[in-house]
């Protein structure tokens, strides 16, 4: 949990050991905290150079200097769609990460703030997914293009693009099958379905999608990479916060891929998602939110 990270930095920080100690316990907590063997390394090295020895008294100092290293690594993206034309979120992510919850949090979210609002149930290897979304889509009040299980996904994209234009739509969501690295028929599926869209809306007007659980530590790491690879990400989303999260695989997909965060899940209901903040994520990192 991110609180027990922050709680262990913030002993480490107010009972400082000899220097040597006091790095390798740091890295040692980095890294069970997900960020990473090589990006763990990184920051303590970057560290060592802004502090000294008689600054690891100093615990209000060295939690500002990690928090501004941490801060330059950690991308962030404010998603707003534009007024009068169609915007399309195409979202992906492993099945169990909470995609289609947080499709359904997104949809309320901007038809909150007066988006004209549609989703398409693109997930059609699952009769299940159809009809959860269609359940949520009926809970938010925002028409769900959908067809019969098994369908083609493209063309339920295809079908949905088309339906949101004539029908003066401002954002379609595309909820998509949940695909593990193990599947490559569903990534070439996705691939498929990303083609569709760039057929049919501007690439300035289009954006890819990554929701990640935040408790799964670096798995999440290797689901960004591979979908990034596969079709691009502009863009994650980290569902779970509230939850056993460690937090730190945020920096290593931000740094590492250079994917920003726009938004986190921050509990089960359909009000619990908020736009990314970098302060309050790293205050939640070092227990002081």
């Amino acid at each position: 949990m991110l609180k027990l990270i922050g709680k262990r930095l913030k002993e480490l920080f107010g009972n400082p050991s000899e220097e040597t100690e006091f790095f390798e316990e740091l890295e040692e907590i980095l890294i069970e905290g997900d960020f990473g063997a090589r990006l763990a390394m990184k920051f303590v090295d970057e560290l060592k150079g802004k502090i000294d020895r008689r600054n690891l008294h100093e615990r209000d100092l060295l939690i500002e200097r990690m928090k501004g290293l941490l801060s330059e690594e950690l991308k962030v993206e404010r998603l707003l769609p534009e007024r009068g034309k169609l915007t399309v979120f195409l979202v992906f992510g492993v099945n169990g990460v909470g995609k289609t919850t947080t499709i359904a949090k997104l949809a309320n979210y901007y038809k909150g703030r007066n988006y004209k609002v549609m989703l398409s149930a693109a997930d059609t290897y699952r009769a299940a997914a159809i009809e959860q979304l269609v359940t949520w889509g009926e809970r938010v009040g925002v028409r769900v293009i959908h067809q019969s299980p098994g369908s083609d996904p493209g063309a339920v994209v295809f079908d949905s693009i088309d339906s949101a234009k004539r029908q003066g739509t401002e954002l379609l969501i595309a909820d998509t099958a949940g695909r593990m690295h193990s599947r490559q028929d569903l990534v070439r599926e996705l691939q498929k379905i990303n083609k569709v869209v760039l057929s049919k809306i501007d690439k300035y007007d289009y954006r890819k999608i990554l929701v990640i659980d935040a408790t799964t530590g670096q798995n999440a790491y290797q689901q960004a990479e591979i979908f990034n690879e596969a079709v691009g990400i502009d863009s994650a989303i980290l569902a779970k916060y509230d939850s056993t999260a460690k937090g730190g695989v945020v920096f290593a997909i931000s740094s590492q891929l250079g994917i920003p965060f726009s938004f986190m899940g921050t509990g089960e209901g359909i009000d619990d998602i908020e736009e990314f903040e970098k302060d309050r994520f790293l205050g939640s990192l070092f227990g002081l939110t």
